[in-house]
């Protein structure tokens, strides 16, 4: 894990290693272990890089990387099945100098070059220079684990970076884009669906996940294209339940014990949800008979209800593990927000990023560099409770018999739930569910009752965008909604925290559910294998249910990360910022003046709102 930076132009005069020292040193973090820099010799292209090492930690694996005199090489994450593939590349006449996995994807990429992709089981952003061809190449992994910034002026030069700031430092003027701005205090939605290139500055472009680009560097002309995508139409009716269950279990072990390679140590971030524990399960499975304890690392709240404690006890009892604890409140938010907001570079959705943070210092704090988590699964396994709807929508038009049986087991399960209630229970999700196409409009009439809605913005500002964003509201059915979270909208902003949050203490986070054959082999199952007789990832725990403790095998409840996040709200230092950043708000003419004091007043009705204009406040 590492961080890359870059600068190829037509004018050699903007490529130097001063300014590429300037890119990669603001993001130290990302690589404390070394740097590197280096300018080809026609002094177009320049590339820089941090090193975190994690494989081969000899200086053999520094980068940038150079291979037959012709490719050069920085690379940002890992590819988990390069010893597979090392092994293939021996056979063919390749000869390799070092053990990492960074040099195997060179002799593929000479092999194979764009198609090397397809055979990538890894997250990764990375950029080639192919001297011979005086071509750029860059790509970025299927699911968006590793970010890749650039700036691209046509004919004149290419910037990149694995972060924001990295353009910042090379030059590039920091200036919100107010488009983005505007989708996300009215939508909530912190991407475009239909144009994932799109940040929250101008002139910062993101590569999106699942796709390559090619730079000329002779004429400094760009093509992007997509290499990756999952067809959801296409599902298996045929395969039985034993065989899905036989072929997941599979894959997940396949999955683990690729990502627990590693000249490093490598723990595990546990939350007590079924996820996380399944993933410390598996490898606590693999790890039997070693002798090799498992480090654990969770975030806890006494005393407030959501805490889940409880259910992490349930795991150390079943696992050999030594369990590490961190107790975030809302003086450490206040202590860290500015830290926390430079890391993550653009708002995010709640204070569970800042629990996240807490948990990766801890990992630090014990020197463990590698982390297992169970991001991933509730987007492809159907883990949040308002993919029912899409589930019973769908049930209700192919199939009524099953419809009412589902339904009423989903209603009985849930019917004394105080974390999930049935979705069906509260006002506004009856009216959700009965409005059915007519959910925009009910929706503009529920964020008006919130205080959520245009009014709050300066109508001039909300005038100038307000017909630019129609977020996607209804789908076909379970499998086009969980497509929708995994590659449109939902996961990943999820990725993005991770990785800044992992890199800001300089810990690497490996995810387990987001290998491409299980994702792949999961969208193929019909809905009934995911939400089953009220059961959300169902296969899920049909398959381990060996490895799970029952207690978390079968939990009703699904907390998420949650923070006491209403309780902190209510403190004075926080409010004080809420203030200061509403007020930034109105000085740049985008939030209306007349609703500041009815915001301030009323904290706690709006706490969502005070959150989101708290982080948009942020960005100016």
């Amino acid at each position: 894990m590492c961080g890359i930076a870059g600068v190829i132009a037509v004018d050699g005069n903007e490529v130097n290693i001063q300014r590429l020292k300037k890119m990669t040193d603001i993001i130290a973090h990302r690589g404390p272990d070394g740097d590197g820099h280096w300018v080809s010799s026609n002094g177009n292209v320049g590339l820089g890089h941090r090193r975190l090492s994690i494989i081969d930690l000899s200086h053999e694996a520094d980068q940038p990387m150079h291979f037959i005199e012709r490719y050069h090489l920085v690379f940002n994450g890992e590819i988990y099945n390069y010893l597979e593939l090392k092994e293939i590349l021996l056979k063919q006449g390749y000869v390799f100098r070092t053990e990492s996995d960074t040099e195997v994807l060179l002799a593929l990429y000479d092999r194979d070059k764009e198609n090397c992709l397809q055979l990538l089981d890894g997250m990764f952003s990375f950029v080639i220079y192919d001297s011979k061809e005086n071509e750029i190449f860059a790509a970025r992994d299927r699911f968006g684990e590793k970010p890749f910034f650039y700036n691209y002026a046509a004919g004149k030069y290419f910037l990149f970076g694995s972060e924001m700031k990295c353009l910042w430092e090379a030059g590039v003027e920091k200036k919100v884009n107010n488009r983005m701005l505007y989708n996300y205090l009215t939508h909530n939605s912190l991407d475009d669906p239909n144009d994932l290139s799109e940040t929250f500055y101008e002139d910062c472009t993101r590569l999106p996940h699942s796709h390559y680009l090619k730079l000329s560097v002779a004429n400094c002309s760009l093509t992007v294209k997509q290499y990756y995508d999952i067809d959801w139409r296409q599902t298996d009716h045929s395969i039985t339940t034993e065989q899905a269950l036989e072929k997941f279990h599979e894959l997940f072990y396949t999955s683990v014990k690729r990502r627990l390679r590693s000249d490093v140590t490598v723990g595990s971030s546990l939350s007590g949800g079924l996820d996380s524990s399944l993933v410390v399960a598996v490898i606590d499975s693999l790890k039997k008979g070693t002798g090799q304890q498992q480090d654990t690392f969770s975030a806890v709240f006494p005393g407030f209800k959501k805490d889940e404690r409880k259910y992490m006890e349930h795991v150390f009892k079943a696992t050999n593990v030594n369990p590490h604890f961190v107790i975030p409140g809302d003086d450490g938010l206040i202590a860290s927000i500015d830290k926390l907001n430079w890391h993550q570079e653009e708002p995010y959705g709640s204070a569970s990023i800042y629990v996240q943070y807490c948990v990766m210092q801890l990992a630090k704090a014990n020197n463990v560099t590698v982390l297992l988590d169970g991001q991933g699964a509730d987007e492809i396994l159907a883990g949040y409770h308002i993919y029912f709807q899409d589930y019973f929508r769908e049930l209700k038009k192919s199939d009524r018999k099953m419809y009412q049986k589902e339904l009423s087991a989903f209603t009985d399960m849930y019917a004394s739930s105080e974390i999930n209630p049935n979705y069906r229970s509260s006002y506004a999700s009856r009216i959700k569910y009965a409005a059915g196409n007519q959910l925009p409009l009910v929706r503009k009439w529920y964020h008006q009752l919130t205080g959520a809605s245009t009014d709050l913005l300066n109508k001039d500002f909300s005038i100038a965008f307000k017909h630019e964003f129609k977020p996607q509201t209804e789908f076909s059915g379970l499998n086009e909604r969980l497509y929708h979270s995994t590659f449109k909208h939902g996961l990943q902003e999820l990725l993005r925290y991770a990785d800044r949050n992992s890199m800001a203490h300089s810990r690497e986070v490996r995810l387990p559910f987001l290998f491409h054959e299980l994702v792949e082999f999961l969208f193929t199952l019909p809905p009934h294998m995911k939400i089953n007789n009220g059961w959300t990832k169902w296969i899920m725990r049909q398959a381990f249910t060996k490895e799970l403790p029952p207690e978390i095998c079968w939990r009703t409840d699904k907390i998420g990360y949650e923070p006491p996040q209403q309780g902190w709200m209510q403190n004075k230092s926080i409010k004080n910022k809420i203030t200061e950043a509403k007020q930034k708000l109105m000085d740049n003419r985008i939030l209306a003046k007349q609703h500041n004091n009815q915001l301030i007043q009323s904290a706690k009705a709006n706490e969502i709102n005070d959150w989101k204009f708290w982080m948009a406040g942020e960005l100016l």
